[in-house]
């Protein structure tokens, strides 16, 4: 395995920053954004380290360039939309702004560009299910033919009581990763595997490891804490922000030497990476960087330094 991060917690950084601060920190790669220019609508969204927009072969020579020199890899290509969004126009930006990325991915020779499905959050699963298999046949083909990996995090994507518990991400669970799977068969979809947001679902995060190892294409190291005094007060209906906070690995509920077992278990080999998440840390360039020096540190117990990275 390698260990890297998402590259949207250094917003104010430039891409040969970002790479700088990976090599300095001893990250073997990073995932880096790739969201198109305009203001962004959530936290850690927004974020280009890339722009995909106009993407050429020459600009990936200079992106290759700038990762080599620092001895550093990209784990793959990131930009979170919502391609099911009940806005027409929303989610047209999404699939044609994905489609860019995944063009960037295949430039740059980036085998993992990672996502999600999206939802519209006014309907059911079973509602939502046509477009989805709409939008994704067609895009999952696209890949296909670029030869990039489509992989979709595990986030149920919800930020306000208004929202919950629809969310905006279908792909929030086993039942329904199954389900994707079995309806899109491609080896090309799979997963950006996050234990975190199953812990706060109260899902075995190990469990699905076996069934879904041949889907797993990448993965996010963040935590997460259950405050179980106030989950005892509130119970599972009320809103889960209410009571759990996103957490440095080490610092919530994950055991990450059992977590990364079961991944070397099942045979994943490719890249856990930091995303961070931990308002105690976002207060400053300095403790955001700070966040990925203690992550880093404490990850390093389960997963050695890739020397062949270079």
């Amino acid at each position: 395995m390698t260990l890297g991060f998402v590259s949207a917690i250094l917003p104010d950084l430039n891409l040969e920053q970002v790479v700088a601060c990976a090599a300095e920190e001893g990250y073997d790669s990073v995932e880096l954004m790739c969201w198109p220019p305009g203001e962004a609508d959530r936290r850690y969204a927004g974020v280009a380290h890339i722009d995909t927009t106009s993407f050429n072969e020459a600009d990936a020579r200079k992106v290759n360039g700038v990762m080599e020199a620092a001895g550093t890899e990209i784990s793959g290509l990131g930009y979170y939309p919502n391609p099911l969004a009940a806005d027409e126009t929303e989610a047209t930006v999404s699939v044609d702004h994905l489609k860019k990325v995944i063009d960037a991915a295949a430039h740059l020779g980036v085998d993992t560009v990672n996502t999600f499905v999206g939802r519209d959050r006014t309907l059911t699963v079973d509602q939502n299910w046509p477009k989805f298999l709409q939008v994704w046949r067609s895009l999952i083909v696209y890949a296909e033919e670029r030869g990039v990996r489509v992989g979709i995090e595990n986030c149920p994507m919800f930020f306000t009581g208004d929202e919950w518990p629809g969310g905006n991400n279908l792909a929030h669970s086993p039942a329904i990763w199954r389900r994707m799977f079995d309806e899109i068969p491609s080896p090309n979809f799979g997963l950006n595997y996050d234990p975190s947001h199953l812990v706060w679902q109260r899902i075995d995060y190990i469990r699905p490891l076996k069934e879904f190892s041949g889907r797993i294409f990448h993965v996010h190291a963040k935590d997460v804490r259950i405050d179980h005094d106030r989950l005892d007060d509130v119970g599972i209906l009320a809103e889960p922000n209410s009571h759990h906070t996103p957490k440095l690995p080490g610092l919530g509920d994950v055991d990450w030497g059992r977590f990364i077992a079961g991944l070397n278990d099942v045979g994943y080999d490719g890249p856990v990476v930091v995303e961070v998440e931990d308002r105690a840390y976002e207060g400053t360039l300095e403790r955001r960087v700070l966040a990925l020096r203690q992550s880093a540190q404490y990850l390093r117990q389960y997963i050695a330094r890739n020397r062949n990275v270079s």
